[in-house]
């Protein structure tokens, strides 16, 4: 027994080390490819368009990821994933011309996203119940103590362009060889293969509020990040002052994506996403009342990150809860379809209130938003948990 819990600790240390490593690669290439584009004298239009290409890979091979993870196992999804983010990240600056990183764009997304898919479901698959809400809840933060520590990979460039692209690659590298250590397993097989939108079905009708996190979550933080500085530039922060003010949401979601996650292996997470849904949506309420003032503004972040910034990972361990094994891959790829969806919704229909509404109205519907996901948690009746 003692033998088994040691094997399991090593094998969720080494996917949590996948993560960090995959957090810091797209937490750097982000800002780092947008400078070196810019610096050539490519429009910020053009320049746009070729970091969408990330997050077009990420939601495309949501529609066929599944299929090879029943099929092979999680390592190998793993391991190639890992495989084509090396090397899209060693051919970046062989060739600095748009179109080819576009598709290098492609390739990293495709790798990004096999491997959190895969990484994901097996800590929540081989997870004890009583435990999951903590290892997911790790997942969350290694991905982003990653994509925080990422953009100091830009300094790299006194060295070189080369270098923070090499740099990545060999973090890759020896983390790779960690999980060739790994022993591989499978999600559980199904005794009769049901097609895609039967199982999708399935799980809608049974998880569908676990799943909306992911939708929520999504929106959430692509508005933010598109418009709230539209919204600050209009009530007077300086450019620098919203560059301190949006990273205070994603410290508040490290600090509190642990005890939350603990705390909903204890009373329950259908509790702690409702109560988390509700304080999440007073602290984005409060925001236009807080004017310019930024120790104001900061600590509205800070309490609505720590909040809903867990949303996405203790929807995955929820759903993981009442859904029968065999269910569970599905709803992953359905709650990262969501989460692009989102992540899509929320800079248009942000960006459509501050024209037609007010300024502020982007805060006023994100609180409005969680306010409904609550009160829906109330009508929400949990299904009998399947064996587990």
């Amino acid at each position: 027994m003692a033998l088994k819990q040691r094997i399991s600790n090593n094998k969720l240390i080494i996917l949590i080390m996948v993560v960090i490593v995959a957090g810091m690669s797209q937490g750097m290439l982000l800002p780092l490819l947008t400078i070196l584009l810019d610096r050539s004298g490519v429009s910020t239009e053009a320049n746009g368009l070729n970091a969408a290409a990330l997050y077009i890979g990420i939601f495309s091979t949501m529609f066929f990821i599944e299929k090879p993870v029943r099929r092979y196992g999680y390592k190998p999804v793993i391991m190639v994933g890992m495989g084509l983010v090396i090397l899209a990240t060693c051919l970046f600056p062989l060739w600095q011309q748009i179109g080819f990183w576009f598709v290098l764009r492609l390739l990293v997304g495709i790798g990004d996203s096999a491997l959190h898919y895969a990484t994901q479901l097996w800590i929540v698959t081989s997870s004890p119940k009583e435990r999951r809400g903590r290892n997911i809840s790790l997942y969350g933060m290694a991905y982003g103590v990653g994509f925080s520590l990422g953009p100091i990979g830009i300094t790299l460039l006194k060295a070189g362009s080369w270098v923070p692209f090499l740099t990545t690659s060999c973090f890759f590298l020896v983390v790779l060889t960690l999980v060739l250590q790994l022993t591989n397993e499978k999600p559980e097989q199904l005794d009769k293969v049901e097609a895609v939108h039967k199982r999708a079905s399935k799980v809608l009708a049974i998880a569908w509020f676990p799943l909306i996190t992911s939708l929520l979550y999504g929106y959430m933080e692509a508005s933010m990040n598109s418009n709230f500085p539209i919204y600050g530039l209009r009530a007077g922060l300086s450019e620098s002052n919203i560059g301190v003010l949006l990273p205070i949401m994603g410290v508040g979601s490290l600090i509190m994506q642990l005890p939350l996650g603990i705390w909903s292996d204890r009373v329950g997470r259908r509790s702690i996403l409702i109560v988390s849904g509700l304080i999440g949506s007073i602290a984005f309420l409060c925001i236009p009342f807080a004017g310019s003032n930024l120790w104001l503004i900061g600590l509205c972040f800070g309490v609505a990150g720590g909040m809903v910034g867990s949303f996405f990972s203790l929807g995955l361990a929820y759903a993981a809860d009442i859904l029968p094994r065999h269910l569970v891959p599905t709803a992953n790829v359905l709650a990262s379809i969501q989460y692009s969806l989102g992540s899509i919704a929320g800079p248009l229909m942000g960006g459509l209130a501050i024209r037609y509404i007010s300024t502020a109205s982007i805060f006023y519907l994100i609180s409005l938003i969680y306010v409904l996901f609550a009160l829906s948690g109330f009508t929400f009746r949990r299904q009998s948990e399947k064996g587990h």
